[in-house]
Parts: structure tokens; C-alpha cells; sequence
């Protein structure tokens, strides 16, 4: 049954040295206060699974946290590159990272598969790339061509995820533990499935859910710690509850690109060693924690 516990606690909880952690979110609700919690904490040789690894991972892996990467799409969405991902994998810095790349399919059904409590998953979208065979992180092939038994057809079987720990943030939950969220909800519940531990994050906590069109509800022996969060998502959104920041992913585009002036974020925005810059703007380099 989940705990409802401060997001501090939760990640101390649940999330350890060397695990596998997917953060999962799809253009809203992504979880970048649990992230910079993570980063807070100083964790390290982090595997980091996402299907679009944006500014959220960005900071995890300029911060020194990650060792690996399983993912689908990596960027700065609508602005560019991910100059933090893009300087470790090309001049290990903070340190190297291992890269295993799939499409978001791949990544969709692998996700599934792990939730489904099956090894594998079976799709067509890798035939005829070349990607088969190729090895994973652990060196063997992450992706295999396979014979269907029943007509013979040459489909591709990719292995299930089982991260360790998942963190997603939605936009309720109640005082049980129960989780809901709505709008673009992306990969979350399956990724919390397919994990071991988990935490979500959340807009607020409340005595009752209200029905919402659409919505998914996580139940409570599905997670195991619920934090509340509120605006935990910024900058992206939570349907109903914010708006995105665009001007913080442009901000973040020249805030990235400088290790120093990445640094100086990490101790003001997150550590906060020499103050907090928050509600500076995008020209004065503001990107707030």
C-alpha cells in the first residue's frame, strides 16, 4: 500500500546507488522536482530509462548521476540538443555514459511487456533496420529477430523493462494513496507496473478523487510512496493545474551548453550553496528550481 511521505524521504527511500530508474512522462506531469531531488541526494552509476530523455535527464546526467541510458528520442524539445547528455557521450563528462537506444515503440511494448509480467515483447517496427542483434548494455543483442509459431512471419522481440524504481508525477492523490492523472498520460502507468518500487508525485493531495474524462487511477497497492509536489512537473505541465514554460527550455538551451555556468546551477538552483536565482529571467540565465 503506498506511504504518502515527504518527496525527500520517498526518493531515500527508494531510490539507491547502481538502480535502474525510469522517469516517465510524456510532454506534461514529467517529474522534474523528484529529479533534482535525486540529484540533491547525490546518487550515482544510475541506469536511466526513458522514452524521450529531455531536460530532466539532462540535468540528472550533467549532475553526475547517470552511468547508463535506455531510450527512444533525446532533446530539448522544440529548441534543440541536450548539451549535458551530448558532452558525456562525447568526452565523458561528468563521466562517460553507456548508451542503448530503441524507437518508442520499442520502448513502448517493453514497457508493457514488464508490466504484463512477460520477458518479452513481440513487434514489427524494427524489421529490416539492421538494429537486430546489436548489443544492449549488458552486451548481449537488446533486440532479436524471432519466428512467429503460427505463421511463420519474422517478427522482432524486444525484452521487458523492470527498472528498479519509477517516478511519474500526476495531478491527485488521496489520503489512501490512490493516484490520478489525466491528459497526455503517455507510458506511466505501465512503467509503474513493471517496476519494483515506486514513487509518484503529486499537485495535491485530497480527501476524495473527482472523476475527470479520462483519467487513470494508479491504486494505492500499485505504489508505494506518493509525495506531494506541488507544480512538480514545471517546467513542463499539469494539465489543470499549469502551463508550460517555454521560456525556461530556452533558457536551459545556453544554461547547458557551459559547464561552468552549468555548475554555478547545480549549486544555486538544486544545492543551493549561494542562493537561489529563481524568478530571474531567461536573459538574466533564470531557470528556477
Amino acid at each position: 500500500m503506498a506511504e504518502i511521505v515527504s518527496l525527500a524521504d520517498a526518493v531515500a527511500r527508494a531510490v539507491h546507488d547502481g538502480d535502474s530508474v525510469a522517469m516517465e512522462g510524456f510532454t506534461h506531469l514529467i517529474p522534474f522536482a523528484a529529479g533534482r531531488e535525486v540529484i540533491r541526494q547525490r546518487r550515482r552509476d544510475l541506469t536511466l530509462i526513458r522514452m524521450t530523455p529531455d531536460v530532466v535527464y539532462d540535468q540528472l546526467i550533467g549532475a553526475g548521476c547517470a552511468s547508463r541510458l535506455i531510450f527512444s528520442w533525446g532533446g530539448n524539445p522544440g529548441v534543440g540538443s541536450l548539451h549535458r547528455f551530448r558532452d558525456a557521450v562525447e568526452n565523458a563528462w561528468p563521466g562517460p555514459l553507456q548508451l542503448e537506444e530503441h524507437s518508442h515503440a520499442g520502448m513502448a511494448n517493453r514497457y508493457v511487456a514488464g508490466a504484463s509480467g512477460v520477458p518479452f515483447a513481440i513487434l514489427r517496427g524494427y524489421s529490416g533496420t539492421g538494429l537486430e542483434g546489436l548489443p544492449g548494455l549488458d552486451g548481449q543483442p537488446a533486440i532479436r529477430s524471432v519466428t512467429c509459431p503460427f505463421t511463420g512471419e519474422q517478427l522482432t522481440a524486444v525484452a521487458a523493462l523492470n527498472p528498479d524504481v519509477t517516478i511519474i508525477h500526476a495531478q491527485r492523490a488521496d489520503r489512501a494513496g490512490n493516484v490520478q492523472l489525466w491528459g497526455i498520460t503517455g507510458v506511466q502507468k505501465e512503467a509503474v507496473l513493471s517496476a519494483q518500487r515506486s514513487i509518484a508525485t503529486v499537485e495535491e493531495i485530497v480527501d476524495e478523487l473527482r472523476p475527470e474524462p479520462g483519467a487513470i487511477v494508479l491504486p494505492s497497492w500499485v505504489v508505494d510512496y506518493v509525495a506531494a509536489a506541488p507544480g512538480g512537473s514545471h517546467p513542463s505541465y499539469a494539465l489543470g493545474y499549469s502551463a508550460r514554460d517555454n521560456e525556461y527550455y530556452q533558457a536551459w538551451d545556453a544554461i547547458s551548453r557551459d559547464r561552468e555556468r552549468f555548475r554555478r546551477w547545480l549549486a544555486e538552483e538544486v544545492y543551493g550553496e549561494t542562493g537561489s536565482l529563481a524568478g530571474a529571467g531567461a536573459g538574466e540565465g533564470g531557470c528556477g528550481a
